[in-house]
């Protein structure tokens, strides 16, 4: 199974954006992808300081999501499959050489830090219609800190997009982590 890794990325940048500090305030990020993040980050890393904000990001939420919660044997935005990981990590060096072709995404997503999180990803042009269908039949767990997707399940376009749309689940300052069971 191909996963598409931009589309992934994008998802994981949407997500990671909507919760740092100025937004829902679920990982303690302020503004890293948004415009105090671009004028700090562009200092050290002129050329690649997108990127630079993403890697931060991202390893900012994937760390509290893990810490909220963390189920073995299960997919979350932030924990998939090691081969999808390695592929994802293998394209940085890629991306920050040519990072003119992001550019307009990252401008696009810096502004995004209110609101509702499933309007952002519709307007980011990163979920469907049918993901906005799915997204209804989802509640959060008893304990508040998970949104388990029902069966099993494979990284896929459908499921990731799933699993970025659930974050909207959550409250402010109370993540809630979207999660299936693997099928592996």
């Amino acid at each position: 199974m191909t996963v598409d890794l931009a589309h992934l990325l994008k998802l994981r940048l949407a997500v990671a954006r909507f919760g740092e500090m100025d937004g829902a305030g679920w990982w303690n990020t302020q503004g890293v992808l948004g415009k105090a993040g671009r004028s700090v980050f562009s200092r050290g890393f002129p050329a690649s300081h997108s990127f630079a904000q993403a890697r931060v990001a991202c390893a900012v939420a994937a760390a509290r999501c893990a810490a909220v919660f963390a189920p073995p044997g299960c997919l979350t935005l932030w924990n998939l499959p090691a081969r999808i990981e390695d592929d994802l990590a293998g394209q940085w060096s890629r991306r920050c050489r040519q990072p003119a072709e992001w550019e307009p995404f990252f401008d696009d997503l810096a502004p995004r830090c209110g609101g509702d999180l499933t309007d952002h990803l519709r307007d980011l042009q990163l979920i469907d219609p049918a993901t906005e269908g799915a997204l209804k039949m989802l509640r959060r767990s008893s304990e508040g800190k998970a949104v388990p997707l029902a069966g099993t399940g494979r990284p896929d376009r459908a499921t990731l997009m799933l699993l970025a749309a659930g974050f909207s689940k959550g409250e402010k300052h109370k993540p809630a982590i979207p999660y299936i069971r693997s099928e592996e």
